[in-house]
């Protein structure tokens, strides 16, 4: 998918993109095994929001 809305996002985005606060991507990201897909770049944290659609629907992102 080649679309613009596919482009990386920061952190701050993706956090608004899933209803939740920066905060809180970041606790799961570090604290949770949840296979979020977030990718490192540098000290950054970036996100796909094709990824994060996916992870959703893949139901890993329901806490159990």
């Amino acid at each position: 998918m080649n679309d613009k809305n596919d482009n990386y996002i920061n952190i701050e985005a993706a956090a608004e993109y899933l209803g939740v606060k920066p905060v809180t991507l970041r606790n799961w990201i570090k604290k949770l095994d949840r296979n979020i897909p977030a990718h490192r770049v540098g000290k950054l944290w970036k996100f796909k929001r094709s990824e994060l659609d996916a992870w959703i629907n893949s139901g890993k992102s329901a806490i159990e």
